[in-house]
């Protein structure tokens, strides 16, 4: 019994050795920390707004911003923003449960990308180089539409 703990023990432990050593070469190789929820919490009467947000590193690689879900073991990105169908509907700060979850000083982006609805919450900064990045499409693209 002793053994199998020890082994399950071990498991974990590289588990994650594993996860922090992904969170360090993925920052280390030019990310920022993002948060992502797939699907956007519609009704402000919800009980638990701030169900389905996930902990994340975003790198910009050209025209996506790749996202890696930390608590994943999938070796590449979760989802995958692409800049030129990008829609930004709404922006707004953290409100109810997601004051406990997000960064004080987040801002929460609704975004459309090919339909599906998401929202991307973000630190000051990494909003600023996000919006950056977003305004840098190249010529002849469609670039980022922000919704009035």
């Amino acid at each position: 019994m002793a053994l199998v703990v020890g082994i399950l023990l071990l498991i974990a432990c590289l588990g994650l050795g594993y996860l922090a050593f992904r969170r360090v070469r993925l920052m280390r190789g030019g990310g920022v920390d993002v948060f992502l929820r797939r699907r956007p919490a519609v009704d402000s009467q919800k009980k638990d707004d701030s169900a389905g947000w996930h902990f994340g590193v975003g790198r910009y690689r050209g025209n996506e911003l790749a996202w890696f879900r930390l608590t994943s073991f999938r070796l590449g990105p979760t989802a995958v923003v692409d800049r030129t169908q990008l829609e930004i509907i709404d922006r707004r700060s953290p409100s109810g449960g997601e004051i406990y979850l997000l960064p004080p000083t987040a801002s929460v982006l609704r975004c459309r990308v090919q339909g599906e609805d998401v929202e991307i919450a973000m630190g000051p900064g990494v909003l600023t180089g996000f919006l950056s990045w977003l305004e840098a499409t190249p010529p002849g693209r469609t670039g980022y539409r922000q919704a009035s």
